[in-house]
């Protein structure tokens, strides 16, 4: 389809034997159209635009997936090492927290046997619980009853 275009060797030859015959053919000109030539030229040159320039760099693929360029600073160890420590003391910080919570808990539930009336033993015992249920309930019903009779006049 494209097969009369030139092979980026015969092209670089083909712009370099162009400019020579150009810089030869110029040589022979007036002074007035050579100095047109270099202003248009150098106009030229002022509009051209910046041509992009693509650098290879070589790019390794990682076990995980990760594309790397090969060379490996100190940043890019920082970068996943940091946020594995603040983990790290994070969970054990929460570790701490709930261990302080839970001697907490115990010494309250201590200290709430110790200062009771009833005896620690009194717990263990199924009839007791029972008792706490249904006991705190039929005193409550026989204060409610009691209290209309001690404002009677007497």
């Amino acid at each position: 389809m494209n097969q009369d275009l030139l092979d980026p060797t015969e092209v670089d030859q083909f712009g370099l034997a162009t400019a020579a015959l150009l810089q030869h053919g110029s040589q022979s000109l007036p002074a007035g159209i050579q100095d047109r030539l270099h202003a248009a030229r150098m106009k030229a040159l002022s509009v051209q635009k910046a041509e992009k320039i693509y650098v290879q760099q070589p790019v390794f693929a990682s076990t995980s997936g990760n594309w790397s360029t090969g060379s490996r600073t100190i940043w890019n160890y920082v970068s996943w090492i940091a946020p594995l420590i603040v983990l790290v003391f994070g969970l054990i910080g929460i570790a701490e927290w709930q261990q302080d919570s839970r001697i907490n808990d115990i010494a309250e539930l201590d200290i709430a046997l110790l200062t009771d009336d009833v005896p620690p033993d009194a717990y263990a015992d199924s009839g007791f619980l029972g008792f706490l249920k249904n006991g705190h309930l039929a005193e409550s019903e026989q204060d409610s009853l009691d209290a209309p009779k001690s404002n009677t006049p007497s």
